[in-house]
């Protein structure tokens, strides 16, 4: 088995609805399809979190 640092596949990015954490010293955040809850909780620091979109590598399911 080799591993290449060639060129590699251009990774595609879309606008995602995410949950991001209302504390300012932690930076938690998950995407909302991931979300078990309708309003979760930071998994991290047990805070409030607020919806936001943000700009993330497309994943495929």
């Amino acid at each position: 088995m080799s591993f290449s640092r060639g060129p590699k596949e251009p990774v595609n990015e879309i606008e995602t609805n995410v949950w991001s954490c209302t504390n300012e010293d932690c930076n938690g955040w998950m995407r909302e399809s991931y979300s078990l809850k309708e309003e979760p909780t930071c998994p991290i620091c047990q805070s409030t979190m607020e919806p936001e979109v943000r700009t993330l590598p497309e994943i495929k399911q």
